[in-house]
């Protein structure tokens, strides 16, 4: 293995030495306070090395022992050697891009022996990468304890780690002070995409997509309440297209009975065509509102292609408005968005308002999707607890929440997701 030695006054500048020498690649072996300043050895050809080393190749080895890497014995000595990292020397983010990147060409790997030595280096790379952030959000809580503490109020509503750094970068643009937690809320209500359209109001043809357990059957029963007292049951129509669900016909049935409103049963894309038809040639003074209560599929159920193939029916105008549970992890409403999405989504509804414990986390998958919500469902009773939504009211009953259940994110948690990010931050 070849090495090289970087000494400098500081451990900044000899880090901005060996990335101006090795790039962002640069392999650190050891670190260390000797007299006058910082050395650190970097790895020249790290990977190769432990390539030739691992496959048995002689020239990679002294005396027939393997070279260890030095790594190991100064790792714990990061906290007291190293400064926190210039603005373009670490980023956490990018390099757990490139892993992900790396674990994908992994994955395409045959070679055994390859792929054993891949998942050294990345083993290697986490633990070098979990002290630098720790060191980075460390000394960002007392370089920018301004910053850090918006950070780290944003993270506790819920937010992701993304749209949490990028309100905090805004609000310090214009200057951090003791008005920036209320203005970060300002400008998380204003990014919030909201429906501009009122079915309520407008009518139309409207399907509820999503997955089982949503609350998709008594959404359309209080949007059909709803609708019905404004312009008459004669101008509200349920259509339900789910037979995969013993007694769904049922459920929607007894809404029907309830509100006074016939409910069709379509099983594929004709009998939802006739229906529609049937519906449409009816005369209505007002507005008219066609409901149609689609069957709970898993976003990863073979079966969704299926199921949404039934609404694409050519003239029929139907607007497919997904139904998302605010109780659901953040990774699971983003792959639900995903999947769902390839229907064409109009807006969506979210449910479960007054079951989660915080709403950040479907906030942000909304504004990362840039998906429209039009109505939020706080509570089982129809047609009380359904609202249009309302870019002010969600935040603050995401604050009312993060308040209620007063969690907050550790400092393990926050370097590990802000380590990479604050070191960029020009604040």
């Amino acid at each position: 293995m070849k090495m090289k030695r970087y000494f400098a006054a500081d451990a900044r500048t000899a880090l901005n030495m060996l990335r101006e020498d090795q790039g962002e690649e640069a392999v650190i072996l050891s670190n260390r306070q000797v007299d006058g300043g910082v050395e650190i050895i970097a790895a020249l050809d790290y990977e190769d090395s432990l390539e030739n080393s691992s496959l048995g190749n002689p020239a990679a080895q002294h005396d027939g022992v393997a070279q260890q890497p030095a790594w190991r014995d100064d790792v714990e000595d990061y906290e007291d050697d190293i400064e926190p990292a210039a603005p373009s020397q670490i980023n956490a983010f990018e390099l757990r891009q490139k892993l992900a990147a790396q674990q994908a060409r992994d994955n395409d790997a045959t070679d055994p022996a390859l792929a054993k030595i891949r998942a050294e280096l990345q083993s290697l790379r986490d633990i070098m990468e979990a002290p630098l952030m720790q060191f980075a959000w460390g000394e960002t809580t007392k370089v920018k304890p301004l910053y850090a503490s918006l950070l780290k109020q944003l993270m506790t509503l819920g937010l992701s780690a993304d749209l949490s750094e990028m309100l905090a970068r805004k609000i310090a643009e214009t200057g951090l002070g003791k008005h920036s937690w209320p203005d970060a809320l300002k400008l998380l209500a204003n990014i919030i995409p909201v429906a501009g359209d009122d079915l309520i109001k407008q009518g139309g043809v409207v399907s509820l997509v999503g997955p089982t357990g949503v609350g998709k059957t008594t959404t359309i029963a209080k949007l059909a309440a709803k609708f019905a007292l404004r312009h008459g049951r004669r101008n509200v129509s349920l259509i339900t297209t789910d037979s995969y669900r013993i007694g769904a016909h049922e459920q929607l049935r007894t809404y029907g009975r309830i509100l006074g409103v016939p409910v069709q049963v379509a099983s594929d894309a004709d009998e939802l065509q006739n229906a529609l038809a049937h519906i449409n040639a009816g005369q209505f003074d007002e507005p008219h509102l066609t409901l149609i209560d689609t069957a709970g599929v898993s976003q990863s159920d073979i079966r969704l292609a299926e199921q949404l193939s039934t609404l694409q029916i050519s003239g029929a105008n139907i607007k497919n408005y997904l139904v998302l549970s605010a109780t659901g992890q953040m990774m699971l409403q983003d792959d639900v968005v995903t999947s769902f999405g390839k229907a064409g989504l109009h807006g969506c509804i979210v449910t479960k308002l007054d079951e989660t414990a915080s709403l950040g986390e479907v906030l942000s998958v909304l504004i990362q999707h840039s998906l429209p919500v039009a109505y939020v469902c706080d509570g089982q009773k129809v047609p009380d607890d359904f609202h249009q939504a309302r870019g002010k009211l969600l935040v603050k009953t995401a604050v009312k929440l993060m308040q209620k259940t007063k969690h907050i994110p550790s400092q393990e948690e926050l370097a590990y997701t802000f380590g990479g990010m604050v070191s960029n931050a020009n604040v």
